[in-house]
């Protein structure tokens, strides 16, 4: 097992761009297992909208832990979670703080755990939960430091997905302007040719269309363009086709 310099340079090499958020936080659990001294399974609850979630987690041991607390809405992990404090039980048979959750986790074979809080912009979104089997496998300062270290790389991972995603929702928004306001534009371009009116009383058209049938305006304009193609007869500003002279 390698002490907190090793885990420093294997950190440091995590690659974060282009990969899913759920990979690179399966790399942290099995970083924080190999290098955390006295851990033998890890995960990482994350809390969003106040619903916490194992997003990764390195054993089966970790995972039973972490849904045993999420069953009963509390325990060490969603505790430093909220509470934003490192949480420590050096042994599960003499712990008292959560007496229900520990008589259980004994079964699934945990004896000791080290939960350890997420920082993110000035609060915490959930924990990393280090398991082992044996009492105070925890107990030194090298666990804790190594511990804090894997979260704060948590953290940046996560503040990492979660900007590239509200990148990716921009740019989905302009593109969507974008193709609304062009469909906007030819369906103004139609009113003009058959209602002989100037442009800003083709899109007032196009508007009180959307308020009368409730629809949005880029479906009304998207149905009077389509309806272009439709035999002769006109348009009605709802983009239904409109009844012929005569």
């Amino acid at each position: 097992m390698g002490g907190v310099e090793d885990l420093w340079r294997a950190l440091s090499r995590l690659r974060l761009a282009d990969r899913e958020l759920s990979d690179v936080l399966g790399e942290v659990t099995r970083l924080a297992t190999l290098h955390v001294p006295g851990a033998e399974s890890t995960s990482i609850t994350l809390v969003r909208g106040d619903v916490p979630t194992t997003a990764a987690h390195d054993g089966d041991m970790a995972l039973a832990a972490d849904e045993l607390q999420y069953e009963r809405g509390y325990g060490p992990c969603l505790d430093a979670g909220r509470a934003g404090v490192q949480l420590r039980v050096d042994d599960m048979r003499t712990e008292t703080r959560w007496p229900d959750y520990t008589a259980r986790v004994l079964a699934v074979g945990v004896r000791s755990s080290l939960s350890t809080p997420l920082p993110y912009q000035g609060t915490t979104i959930g924990a990393l939960n280090i398991y082992a089997t044996h009492p105070g496998a925890f107990a030194s300062d090298a666990s804790a430091e190594a511990a804090r270290e894997v979260a704060e790389a948590v953290a940046v991972a996560v503040a990492n997905a979660d900007a590239h995603a509200l990148l990716n929702e921009h740019a989905r928004n302009m593109e969507l302007a974008m193709q609304s306001r062009a469909v906007i534009e030819q369906a103004k371009g139609v009113l003009m040719a058959q209602r002989r009116v100037d442009a800003d009383a083709a899109f007032d058209l196009l508007r009180d269309a959307s308020q009368r049938y409730n629809r949005k305006l880029r479906d009304i304009a998207a149905g009077i363009v389509a309806s272009v193609a439709q035999p002769a007869g006109g348009v009605s500003p709802d983009g239904r086709p409109g009844r012929s002279g005569g």
